[in-house]
């Protein structure tokens, strides 16, 4: 039974309702971010009932030591954790001298929390009884500012409704944190200043190991019914916290607020000797421009953002409320501002998964910020991994690879390999595949081929060594193996020929040997210098060539499809639908043994090669994997979903299309699979956007031009959405009578639907 709590809205995530069960959820559904920094929708005040308290800073990370029963040759030291940074949102309040705590509040009623998407800002708004019997309404707002990055602010306001009473707000910053998934229980943190400085408060701190050096900031205002009181603050500080209290009578029905600017500044855009002051200068300028002029800038900020991201939908508010949900989350998590940055598979919203960058990020992500921002953004996630590739070399010669032959890592924040799951870092080599795959994706979409001589053919060539050696040549089979591999789906382990991983083995090398033959005609100087620096020799060339035409793929002549693996017909092959609903989700009711001997697929796996290389198949070849392999597929990972919702709509299966497309929009709103209390699936919600405008958009590039096999689920009366197509922002309006476009940039600009070409001027234009 998924959770359904959350309240249908096109333009909000709303709960109505206080529920101590449903606590840590919501904190992952309400979580705030703006590519800089974020934080889990934790309450301001005290709350000593469960509760995952997380707040977040873009790029700051600590190596948490492997934790593992035995060593192994070129297992990673370390797993890259994000961290767990000092809390600043943090305001006790006392009702007469007693704390004020939901947890333990006789009642709570008109409990309402919303995250407005629309406008970039939370807000819980309630009435609630004291022990000690004082009914009070609170409101709590906040935001994290998107035109200043560093700063984050707060208006809490109370109001006695029965009676007068002495209120106390005391804001606090604390760096006494930990992370929950620690491995070691390791200082994180070393806190080296503590001080207050009159209505303002710092705490320095710098990560031990990495050494990021981070200063968390608080300034306060307080006001009485709207007006600024002139309020003087009963500073206190400890070793790990520093508190401002400010105390007023409050009279029945009449409010006090506090306005709290806080935030952080780090050794990543400042010098760390100066972090204070740098700390002043943004809560200078924020609170100079108060409250309501930064919530004005954050409505602006946000309508900017969502003039190009939008997808709209008409006649069905969940899917609506789905994909605003999904969108709001990728921008908050990464808007491509800084090059150093990348999109962590939880974003903000919490620690599992520990590193910044998985390969999710090349095979889910980079359509969209292609399609919605400038392409720059889609190149700077490229240029991150040719500025790791030396890493990835080192990675690869940890495994005994020679050449410089490069395998880029599962998990990572700089380069390094930090997955410590043996079956995940030695075997999920597949990741490397999704790295070339994006290149290929950026130029066929973009038409910038720039990136290719500058910088990927390096990659391309690491990439391509690493295959070649990899593969085994089987005298039994008389072809090329790649044994001892886990796909995408991670619930088959150590398995030998996994057709997708040894498809993009073939690609990778062949899309490597035609760019090489491109780059000589066309970059001779570019091709010497690359020649030069990676010692390709021809040897080596054919060898790579040999190997990639002649790869095995396991092959049912009984079925007539590609095997997802050797052994994959040896298992009992009992469906997805005659297990009983109980033992669902497997992945929390079945033992890891169970699990890798039964033919439960995770997420697309062969499918996921049919996704990126449909091309290369016939739409019969499509429909019979289709139908083999989904009947098996139990979707436990959050990225299969959206493949098999694009992969259905293309086979003009728009029911189960639609189901597919509700479950990977809703995955975490309706929490499927029962774990959106550890974050949010953030990355999966790339694969959102494009199950609608590659599944019923039809959204494709051929020959250098769009594609839109356009088709509409019978619950949508029409839907939109924009893309930029090299600096050509196209609106596309499907509804039940057809579709309409709409072109901002050129004159005119040619677009095929259903194969036909269609001109579409400046103007709107039905076709």
């Amino acid at each position: 039974m998924n959770q359904d709590y959350i309240t249908p809205n096109e333009w909000s995530i709303i709960e109505d309702g206080f529920d101590k069960s449903r606590v840590k959820s919501s904190e992952s559904l309400f979580s705030l971010g703006n590519g800089a920094m974020g934080q889990r929708a934790n309450f301001e005040e005290t709350y000593t009932g469960e509760t995952f308290q997380g707040s977040y800073i873009a790029g700051v990370y600590y190596p948490d030591k492997t934790r593992v029963g035995w060593w192994k040759n070129g297992y990673p030291e370390y797993f890259a954790k994000v961290l767990n940074a000092p809390n600043w949102i943090g305001i006790r309040v006392l009702v007469n001298g007693e704390e004020f705590d939901l947890n333990t509040c006789t009642k709570v009623e008109n409990y309402q929390r919303e995250l407005n998407m629309k406008e970039g800002w939370h807000k819980r708004t309630f009435t609630a009884i004291t022990p000690n019997g004082i009914e009070l309404k609170v409101v709590a707002k906040r935001f994290l500012s998107l035109v200043q990055d560093e700063l984050g602010v707060i208006n809490f306001s109370v109001t006695p409704l029965n009676q007068s009473a002495e209120i106390s707000f005391i804001p606090y910053i604390d760096a006494g944190i930990t992370n929950q998934d620690s491995n070691w229980d390791d200082k994180f943190w070393e806190i080296t200043n503590v001080q207050n400085d009159g209505k303002q408060a710092f705490v320095e701190s710098h990560t031990n190991k990495t050494l990021y050096h981070v200063c968390t900031f608080m300034e306060s205002i307080v006001l009485l019914n709207g007006k600024e009181v002139d309020a003087t603050a009963e500073k206190s500080s400890t070793d790990k916290q520093s508190s401002l209290k400010y105390t007023h009578i409050v009279e029945k029905n009449q409010t006090l607020s506090i306005q709290k600017y806080a935030g952080y500044v780090t050794s990543l855009n400042h010098e760390k000797n100066h972090l204070i002051e740098a700390a002043k200068k943004v809560l200078e300028k924020g609170t100079q421009l108060g409250y309501d002029r930064l919530l004005q800038l954050q409505q602006e900020a946000w309508a900017n953002i969502w003039s190009m991201s939008d997808i709209s939908i008409e006649g069905d508010v969940k899917a609506q409320q789905g994909i605003r949900f999904n969108i709001f989350q990728l921008n908050q998590t990464y808007l491509g501002k800084d090059a150093r940055l990348n999109i962590g598979p939880k974003g903000f919203t919490g620690e599992k998964y520990g590193g910044s960058t998985y390969w999710d990020t090349e095979a889910y992500c980079i359509p969209f910020y292609m399609a919605t921002k400038d392409q720059e953004v889609a190149r700077n996630l490229l240029t991150y991994r040719y500025k790791h590739l030396g890493k990835a070399i080192e990675n690869a010669e940890k495994l005994g690879f020679t050449n410089r032959a490069a395998l880029y890592p599962m998990v990572t924040m700089n380069g390094e390999e930090s997955h410590n799951e043996w079956e995940i870092t030695f075997e999920e080599i597949h990741r490397n595949g999704a790295i070339a795959f994006a290149i290929y994706n950026y130029h066929r979409f973009t038409g910038d081929y720039t990136y290719i001589p500058e910088m990927g053919m390096e990659v391309l060539v690491g990439i391509a060594r690493f295959w070649q050696q990899r593969a085994t040549f089987s005298t039994h089979k008389n072809k090329w193996v790649i044994l001892g591999v886990t796909g995408p789906n991670e619930y088959e382990n150590n398995v030998n020929n996994n057709w997708y991983t040894n498809y993009m083995a073939k690609w990778c090398m062949e899309y490597m040997l035609e760019n090489l033959q491109i780059l000589q005609h066309d970059y001779p100087s570019d091709y010497q210098r690359i020649l030069s620096k990676t010692k390709l020799r021809d040897e080596e060339l054919k060898q790579m060539h040999l190997v990639a035409s002649n790869m095995y793929f396991p092959y049912s002549e009984e079925h007539d499809v590609y095997l997802q693996q050797d052994g994959f017909l040896d298992k009992e092959m009992i469906r997805v639908k005659d297990l009983e609903p109980k033992q669902r989700p497997i992945n929390q009711h079945w033992s890891w043994d169970r699990i890798l001997r039964s033919p439960y697929i995770k997420q697309a796996d062969t499918l996921q090669g049919f996704y990126f290389f449909e091309d290369h198949f016939s739409e019969t070849e499509l429909e019979k994997h289709f139908d083999f392999y989904e009947p098996f597929t139990v979707h436990e990972s959050s990225l299969s979903p959206c493949v098999h919702s694009i992969q259905a709509a293309k086979l003009n299966r728009m029911e189960q299309a639609y189901d597919f497309y509700l479950r990977t929009s809703r995955l975490d709103l309706d929490d499927y699979n029962k774990e959106v209390e550890e974050g949010c699936h953030i990355t999966s919600m790339a694969g959102t956007w494009m199950s609608i405008v590659e599944g019923f958009g039809g959204m494709r590039v051929k020959d250098n031009q769009l594609h839109f096999a356009p088709k509409i689920p019978t619950q949508w009366n029409s839907y939109s959405f924009k893309v930029n197509f090299r600096n050509q922002i196209l609106t596309i309006q499907v509804s039940k009578s057809g579709v309409d476009f709409k072109l901002e940039g050129a004159d005119q600009f040619e677009v095929f639907v259903d194969g036909k070409a269609r001109t579409v001027k400046a103007e709107a234009v039905s076709v």
